[in-house]
């Protein structure tokens, strides 16, 4: 089975193939371990340009140059088996240890939108938990994931001898991501983004770490400082095309600054709407005829949509932001797309119940923009999202700004967050009882 490379063509062959590196694997000690996850960053960041072009190739979404930093994130910022923490309590009747332990073999489902970081953050994550991966591309990204899944073999074939820590099948579909998620030999079920494979894996009765639907939601109010909040939308919202899962979507502002924020986006070139028609326009290539979001355009630029949508301009734009109403499907629907939607709000308590409606509950991603104290803890405790943002980027969120962990799934749905190799693990309390020799 070695010359698969972690490339198998049936679910009993993939799961069988775990199942014998992780007996092989829970012999490795925690330093070897740590040695190992060091050999996957070095040994996969020189392919970081090669794989973000073919992620772009196959998919047809996102930018090769967002892509390679994500693609860097990951593989520099991801905890590796450091994460996993270990508690201890000691008292006259003896000691209790608090320490983790893999649970075996994990299937990771992942999203087309971020393939290749998110694959490899998870393949950092679950090996430093002591793990061995079963990785379940979305069909989009198959090709790409499989290189992947190929090259990490590889470098822990030559460095370390051991084969098969990551896998995957040779074609993924529902059905296939459905058998091994409900195969015994899998204990952990890890779902990155908001699929139907996502919702099985919640109907599977075993330990499930699940992310779901975001629709990120930002808040400007007139205490902000303006220019700023601009830049760091525009930085987070025309990312990699608007296809992260934390990037800005929606933007709420206080009518009294409204102007000067326009203004702010029109100088960091943004294509700003708020003519009916324009709406118009875009609404009839970006939605159905059903009011759902078009999936054809999810990843494009924001010159292909303006294009297709028949607005002429004079020049290249990064991101749209249109103007609209709290109701419009555009603030409703996670698009994917380098769009944005400005809803006005006459005060900040408007704002903030606007912005909450358009959150949905999903408890992903927000943030707001104020210099008032009081409404930044407001707006956290209101909001209560796995990520919320004050005063910056979407981007800040999953650590790109040089603080905080990084993750590419965020469990909003079952409630870890952002999650890591500590997530990862069995939480095991081992007591060690005082000597009996004092009852002889």
């Amino acid at each position: 089975m070695k010359t698969q490379w972690g490339v198998f063509s049936s679910v009993t062959q993939v799961v069988h193939a775990a199942k014998e590196a992780f007996h092989v694997y829970r012999r490795v000690s925690l330093r070897e371990r740590k040695q190992m996850i060091q050999a996957i960053r070095e040994g996969l960041y020189s392919y970081s340009h090669e794989f973000a072009t073919l992620a772009c190739q196959e998919t047809g979404m996102g930018k090769v140059a967002d892509k390679i930093i994500k693609i860097k994130l990951a593989l520099e910022e991801t905890p590796g088996p450091e994460d996993l923490q270990t508690h201890t309590t000691q008292g006259e009747g003896g000691i209790v240890f608090s320490e983790p332990y893999p649970y075996g073999v994990v299937c990771a489902i992942h999203p087309s939108t971020n393939p290749c970081e998110t694959l490899i953050n998870n393949t950092i994550s679950i090996l430093s938990a002591g793990n061995v991966a079963i990785h379940c591309p979305h069909p989009r990204a198959m090709e790409v994931s499989k290189y992947i899944t190929k090259i990490i073999n590889q470098i822990i074939m030559d460095k370390f001898g051991i084969c098969n820590l990551v896998t995957t099948v040779d074609s993924c579909s529902l059905s296939y991501i459905k058998e091994i998620m409900n195969h015994p030999d899998v204990e952990l079920i890890l779902s990155t983004g908001g699929s139907d494979a996502a919702k099985c894996a919640l109907s599977c009765g075993k330990k499930v770490i699940s992310a779901g639907p975001a629709n990120p939601t930002f808040i400007v109010d007139e205490t902000a400082d303006v220019e700023r909040a601009a830049y760091c939308i525009h930085k987070g919202a025309s990312f990699d095309y608007n296809i992260t899962c934390t990037s800005e979507k929606n933007i709420v502002v206080v009518q009294d600054i409204l102007p000067q924020f326009r203004a702010a986006l029109e100088c960091l070139n943004v294509y700003y709407v708020d003519s009916i028609s324009e709406m118009l326009q875009l609404s009839k290539i970006l939605l159905t005829e059903d009011l759902e979001v078009n999936r054809q355009y999810g990843g494009k630029s924001a010159d292909t949509i303006l294009k297709d949508a028949g607005i002429v301009t004079d020049r290249s734009y990064d991101l749209i932001a249109v103007e609209t109403v709290r109701i419009h499907p555009f603030v409703t629907k996670e698009l994917l797309a380098p769009l944005i939607t400005i809803v006005k709000a006459r005060d900040f308590d408007y704002a903030l119940q606007i912005g909450i409606e358009a959150e949905q509950g999903c408890h992903h991603t927000a943030g707001i923009h104020s210099s008032n104290s009081e409404r930044l803890r407001r707006a956290a405790k209101a909001f209560g999202t796995a990520i919320f943002v004050k005063n910056g980027c979407s981007l800040d969120g999953i650590g790109i700004c040089g603080v905080g962990a990084t993750s590419f799934t965020i469990a909003n749905i079952t409630g870890e967050g952002t999650v890591t190799a500590k997530d990862l693990v069995r939480k095991r309390r081992c007591v060690c009882v005082e000597t009996l020799s004092s009852y002889a």
